[in-house]
């Protein structure tokens, strides 16, 4: 069992939202998106499923595919995602 743990943070994210699905026209993510739904954001749920792949690879968090489409939020999945630490994928 791995005991280091890396907390993802909103930089994160939103740093692999960009790099998988590109970022909105007229969209700040570097504001204060914690608590925006992703829709508004412009992000869909195959774009949230290539994140999630991306943080699985990067910070080896298995995070069921499920799980991800009741986090509506940045916060939401931030939460989601570090509440998953104690899984290897």
């Amino acid at each position: 069992m791995n005991t280091t743990t890396t907390t993802v943070t909103l930089a994160d994210l939103t740093r692999m939202l960009r790099e998988s699905a590109g970022e909105e026209e007229g969209i700040d993510l570097d504001g204060d998106v914690i608590d925006t739904p992703f829709m508004d954001l412009g992000y869909d749920s195959l774009a949230l499923l290539q994140v999630i792949g991306q943080i699985q690879r990067e910070y080896g968090i298995a995070i069921p595919d499920d799980a991800v489409v009741d986090a509506e939020t940045p916060g939401a999945l931030l939460a989601l995602i570090n509440a998953g630490q104690g899984t290897a994928a």
